[in-house]
């Protein structure tokens, strides 16, 4: 099947699929006339990088998890420390995306919102020092 078919099957862009080819990951036969001809298992595989793409596995651990795919003598403790590995991942980014939050909200809650130019938002931003901010403060009223 051509490219465009391989696409809406797996729910993948053209674009996608022939980078996939580009770095080794599918490998489609080709047509006398040097169209890609993709074949089931070629689909397979696409729908199998379609679906780890969605759980944010990178193209590496793709790499790694379509070779275990492939091979039916694999340990299953292989998949799942890769899965541990990418779900300790998961959290060290859940914890920094909830730091940054804090901060965020902090700043949120300090900025009046108003009229006035002063801003604690813009100021983190730009470095401003806490005691200059304080000095700027009184200055202003």
């Amino acid at each position: 099947m051509n490219i465009g078919t391989a696409s809406e099957m797996s729910l993948l862009p053209a674009k996608t699929i022939r980078y996939y080819e580009e770095i080794g990951l599918v490998e489609p036969c080709r047509t006398g006339n040097g169209y890609r001809d993709f074949s089931e298992a070629d689909i397979e595989r696409l729908k199998f990088l379609q679906r780890a793409r969605s759980l944010g596995f990178s193209i590496e651990e793709c790499r790694e998890l379509l070779s275990l795919y492939q091979d039916r003598n694999r340990a299953s403790a292989d998949v799942k420390a890769l899965t541990g590995t990418k779900i300790r991942e998961i959290d060290r980014k859940i914890a920094e995306l909830m730091s940054l939050k804090r901060v965020l909200t902090t700043l949120m809650d300090a900025c009046h919102g108003d009229d006035r130019p002063e801003c604690p938002i813009i100021d983190d931003l730009a470095g401003v020092p806490a005691s200059r901010k304080r000095d700027v403060r009184s200055k202003s009223f």
